[in-house]
């Protein structure tokens, strides 16, 4: 019998490919509907994987094996029973003492083959990759991941003039495959969004989900800890740690280029591995370079990289639907979206200090307290956190991305 990842679904393909198994007479050419932008072209019937000349997404033939959705969210048994219906706190319901092998057994190498080739006549020096995770028909599901997501393509293209066609987006809604928010598919797209950087370009990579601390086996974290986010096949192909973020994200950035990560996850403070983090309360950066044994690599060839984190490393994120009643949204997507919306010339320390405001005069004034209060637990607050390539002067710079 074939393994689980070797099985396909054909509904599942049918969504991703909306293959017709139709042919020309004249030139016997298969029909193709691109799973990006719906253009039709044909292409020769032997042919495997399509480039669509309209967007230049890439198409993999009906022969492709494709990874199912079938629930998996007993099967490791990291789950725990029960989880408040209004707020969920980001990683509190995946077990902190799961050893790291459980879930990392079966990690498979890098594989990187490029889905899209944006703006094929004109470079854009703006790109975004955004990823919102919800571990859908899992007990340690997510609602807000998703309006997470939209918030910040909205906030992107409204506010920062990012184009469109150069914001991918990576969720469990897309019809097609290659666009959910695989642990492959992940890594494909950051891989994207570095290649080819250049003076002047503006980079974001935003993750919504479940973020999970690792022991640290190369001894290059001040808390002997790594931290991780986890794509929604986490449990089969492992969690990418923030070792692996930096060196995929950070090392390619040439001079000139800004990268800019922000991370709605618990754990997250130092989910990017950057050299400096900055203290609120000493109004300064520390180093967050461990003594190891031997000298680890955390920054980038020449730009900087930026990372706006929705808690501590010890601490966990929350969704909640306090905020608008309806629906679910990650507390630091939403703040941190309306912040800036209501002040666009805010510098970064502004935005900092805002977020921090803005939870503060919830957990006093809001008429239903009580909610928050379990959601952050007894005197634990979502404390955001910034950190950074290379120090600068957070109070006299603007945020922009």
């Amino acid at each position: 019998m074939s393994s689980h990842k070797e099985k396909t679904n054909q509904q599942t393909q049918e969504a991703m490919f909306r293959y017709k198994k139709c042919r020309n007479q004249n030139k016997g050419e298969a029909q193709i509907i691109c799973c990006n932008c719906k253009g039709e072209f044909h292409v020769p019937p032997t042919t495997t994987t399509y480039r669509c000349p309209r967007c230049q997404a890439i198409t993999a033939s009906s022969s492709r094996n494709v990874q199912s959705n079938k629930d998996r969210g007993n099967e490791m048994g990291l789950v725990k029973s029960s989880f408040p219906t209004k707020n969920i706190i980001k990683s509190d319901h995946i077990s902190q003492n799961a050893s790291k092998s459980e879930y990392v057994l079966n990690r498979s190498p890098r594989s990187f083959s490029l889905v899209c080739s944006f703006s094929p006549s004109g470079r854009s020096n703006k790109r975004a990759v955004l990823c919102g995770v919800t571990y859908r028909k899992k007990r340690y599901r997510l609602k807000g991941p998703v309006n997470d997501v939209a918030n910040m393509r909205e906030l992107l293209v409204k506010v920062f003039d990012f184009p469109t066609e150069c914001i991918h987006e990576l969720t469990e809604e897309k019809q097609c495959v290659n666009f959910h928010p695989t642990k492959t598919n992940i890594l494909r797209e950051l891989e994207w969004l570095v290649e080819g950087c250049q003076k002047g370009d503006s980079l974001v990579f935003y993750f919504s989900g479940h973020g999970i601390q690792e022991t640290d086996s190369k001894e290059d974290e001040i808390d002997a800890m790594d931290e991780s986010i986890c794509p929604v096949d986490f449990l089969h192909e492992g969690t990418i740690l923030d070792n692996e973020l930096n060196s995929i994200l950070v090392w390619p950035l040439v001079e000139g280029v800004t990268l800019h990560v922000i991370a709605d996850t618990c754990h997250s403070g130092t989910v990017l591995d950057l050299s400096y983090v900055y203290d609120p309360e000493k109004f300064t950066w520390k180093n967050n370079k461990p003594p190891s044994k031997e000298p680890s690599r955390k920054n980038p060839s020449g730009g900087r990289a930026i990372c706006v984190s929705a808690c501590q490393d010890h601490q966990m994120a929350a969704d909640t639907s306090a905020f608008k009643g309806k629906g679910m949204n990650g507390v630091m997507t939403y703040l941190f979206t309306k912040v800036i919306k209501q002040k666009p010339d805010i510098t970064y320390g502004g935005l900092m200090e805002q977020m921090g405001k803005e939870i503060e005069e919830i957990m006093r004034n809001n008429c239903r307290p009580s909610f928050l209060q379990h959601m952050f637990r007894p005197r634990i607050v979502q404390d955001t956190v910034i950190s950074s390539s290379e120090e600068f002067d957070l109070f006299g710079t603007i945020f922009t991305l």
